[in-house]
């Protein structure tokens, strides 16, 4: 029986992890589930899978939780320090699916503990890539990607050699303003944002899909996890998100990862690589399908694409600024404080005070210096947007 845990378990994420853990629930003994203001269901799915443990990121909503697993025998606790403590909890395989720079501490603290690390938190390699992998190679810790683009990537190189490789191509469905005229773009709502056309996820993410912030940071994740050069990383706009992710070889030969738009693909994979197995997942029909559509992006539409591979280039803590900026202006969008494209606007201003300090970015990439750059560039988010209100 394999020890498992899920960070993020309330999310999309967590959820699909939940829907194929508990479909074979004798396979699995899980050591923690943890979530985030969605009490009930986190202690719902702790009880449906037997955990040992639950936990809230809120400390504030630990009575909450106490009260829903009343008498179940299942552990709760709370707050960030109880979400490290979690990860330190002997695991065989950890799903990392909490949102933000928030699944990086338990991300490192399971790697540390030599689990499998399925890492769906793309944030985790945009802030600190190199000290991410050092971690997973000291403690002989394997990190697997659960990103359906990177998941792809990583299926389509099995078997193949990195120094044959020539171009990684990534695929975006260009969101839900991908037909809409740029000059209306300024005026988008936080409600037309929120709705995307092909996958079903979380206020954030499918915000962050209609600016391709999400985009951006797989740009520097594929940097980061496959160790390939910014110029050979590419992205094409597909609008229906059936080609996840395409390799081309130095023979001119292009391995593509294809499947319907459902990110139980990617989970599944991880979950029970090296194997394959059986996924209740629909099955292509490329004839009732008909097309499939490609084009370059436009990066006056999608100016996060400009910026990562500016963070690309500069390397050392410019990703945990990126982030820790697109995440505190994403919130003030939210929030309707600022506009849709001034998101962006804001991090290219948050990353130029930065190179401004060169000493900041190029400070050693330890995790203590990466929550303090991510502290200072919400500060500095902050500090913009409280100017531009007047």
């Amino acid at each position: 029986m394999r020890k498992v845990s899920i960070f993020g378990a309330t999310g999309s994420i967590g959820q699909n992890t939940i829907d194929l853990i508990g479909r074979d629930p004798s396979a699995y003994d899980v050591v923690a589930l943890t979530g985030g203001a969605k009490i009930e269901q986190l202690a719902k799915d702790a009880r449906r899978l037997n955990a040992d443990l639950a936990v809230t990121a809120h400390e504030d909503r630990l009575g909450d939780l106490r009260d829903a697993l009343a008498g179940s025998g299942i552990e709760a606790a709370a707050g960030q320090q109880a979400l490290t403590e979690a990860a330190a909890r002997p695991a065989d395989w950890v799903m990392s699916a909490i949102v933000g720079s928030a699944g990086l501490p338990p991300g490192l603290e399971a790697l540390k503990q030599g689990a499998t690390l399925a890492l769906a938190n793309k944030e985790t390699l945009v802030c600190a890539g190199a000290l991410v992998l050092e971690t997973a190679r000291k403690h002989d810790a394997k990190l697997l990607p659960v990103d359906s683009e990177h998941s792809a990537v990583f299926q389509a190189l099995v078997g193949e050699d990195m120094q044959a490789v020539e171009r990684i191509i990534i695929t975006a469905s260009g969101g839900a303003f991908r037909d809409w005229p740029l000059s209306d773009l300024a005026s988008a709502t936080v409600e037309q944002a929120s709705s995307h056309p092909n996958w079903n996820m979380g206020q954030r993410i499918t915000i962050d899909s209609a600016s391709m912030f999400n985009k951006a940071l797989e740009l520097i994740e594929t940097k980061e996890f496959f160790g390939v050069a910014p110029s050979q990383i590419e992205v094409l706009v597909h609008p229906e998100s059936i080609v996840h992710s395409l390799v081309g070889f130095t023979d001119g030969a292009v391995m593509a990862h294809m499947g319907a738009p459902d990110m139980r693909h990617a989970i599944g994979y991880a979950l029970n690589w090296p194997d394959r197995r059986d996924l209740p997942v629909d099955r292509l029909n490329l004839a009732k399908l008909g097309q499939l559509r490609f084009h370059d992006p436009d990066e006056a539409r999608y100016p996060a694409l400009r910026l990562a591979r500016h963070v690309m280039e500069r390397g050392g803590l410019s990703g945990a600024i990126f982030n820790a900026g697109k995440e505190r202006a994403l919130d003030h969008f939210i929030d309707r404080k600022i506009g849709f494209l001034e998101m962006a606007d804001i991090v290219e201003t948050a990353l130029d005070r930065a190179e401004a300090e060169s000493s900041l970015i190029d400070a050693p990439l330890t995790l203590d210096n990466v929550l303090q750059t991510d502290h200072l560039a919400r500060k500095w988010v902050d500090e913009t947007v409280a100017q531009r209100a007047g």
